[in-house]
């Protein structure tokens, strides 16, 4: 018989589905960010075993109409998106594809950095309207500028080695990482956030949205960085207060900034950011591409086969085992 899994998206890479099928696990979609009355829907419709989450929010609710629900899976790192608290309170882990888009999302950030500092969105748009701005241009070279990352898991790691290779010298802050992380990437580390800020002339986002890293960059934070400076994001949208960053792109205090998330998903049609030629913009897509996408995917499949088959899942793939350890000891008192 084969075991139901709920994936929130309208698609499963084609490796990963049959891999799900060999193994007797059958996958059902859902529309692209569903709401939360639609998936509650078809979690008690099928009574999956398992949720590979993509797109939309998976929230309390959820967890008390998934009576057979044993693990919640995110297709991708980031999981803002998922009520962790719910699910370690209902005995569930979140596994996360710890590393499997890396390399896709570090040249996305590349992609917006060399973008916006090349100004080559707006270049383009005139030379297409008939103009030829050569006159009175001026560029921006990156060798010898200074990059800065806010956090240095895996993402941020391969930016650092993709923009040394541009010549960027390259300065990190990340509480938890490893020393050895920063030795092996020829990377400054910093002992604060403000110390990145006030000597990078580019600041990249890679720290998880949590509630100390809503806003962390602000109208406060935004006065440390260099006036010229450039800020690019492709964690997620709301590490940054719109309406601060939109002030600053406005009076000239930054440069420019290239962004892949935003606070609101998708940001509505009016947003001012839309009228900016110093703003380089993506939709959330900097590890969709084929290679990732197969790797996340796979990623995925494999930990709900594991579950399902009572294997233990590596230990920085769940983001809730701490959780998990403390409600047992607390059940078995």
């Amino acid at each position: 018989m084969s075991s139901q899994i709920l994936v929130t998206g309208p698609s499963l890479d084609e490796e990963a589905v049959h891999y799900l099928q060999r193994h007797q696990v059958q996958p059902t979609y859902l529309p692209a960010y569903a709401t939360t009355d639609n998936l509650i829907q078809k979690v008690k419709e099928i009574d999956p075993v398992a949720i590979i989450s993509r797109m939309g929010h998976i929230d309390a609710p959820v967890f008390e109409a998934a009576k057979g629900l044993k693990l919640i899976v995110k297709h991708g790192v980031g999981v803002d998106n998922i009520d962790i608290d719910a699910a370690s309170a209902h005995g569930i882990p979140v596994a996360v594809a710890y590393g499997a888009n890396a390399q896709s999302v570090a040249e996305h950030a590349l992609a917006l950095l060399l973008a916006v500092t090349k100004k080559i969105v707006p270049l383009d748009k005139s030379i297409r309207a008939g103009r030829w701005d050569k006159p009175g241009f001026q560029g921006y070279e990156l060798a010898g500028s200074r990059l800065a990352l806010i956090g240095f898991g895996a993402i941020a790691r391969e930016t650092a080695r993709l923009a040394q290779a541009f010549g960027l010298q390259t300065i990190a802050y990340d509480p938890h990482a490893q020393d050895q992380f920063f030795e092996a990437s020829n990377t400054r580390r910093a002992s604060t956030v403000e110390e990145c800020l006030s000597n990078a002339d580019i600041v990249s986002l890679h720290c998880p949205l949590l509630p100390q890293t809503r806003h962390l960059i602000n109208a406060q934070s935004l006065t440390l960085m260099k006036p010229g400076a450039f800020l690019i994001n492709t964690a997620r949208g709301a590490l940054i207060d719109e309406s601060a960053l939109l002030q600053a792109l406005k009076n000239g205090q930054i440069a420019g900034a290239g962004l892949d998330t935003f606070e609101s998903e998708p940001p509505t049609a009016d947003h001012p950011f839309w009228s900016m030629d110093n703003v380089v913009l993506t939709p959330h897509i900097g590890g969709v591409t084929v290679q990732a996408s197969r790797r996340v995917a796979m990623m995925a499949a494999q930990a709900v086969v594991a579950m399902l088959n009572q294997t233990a899942l590596p230990e920085e793939h769940i983001v809730n085992r701490a959780a998990l350890a403390a409600r047992k000891e607390a059940l078995a008192h």
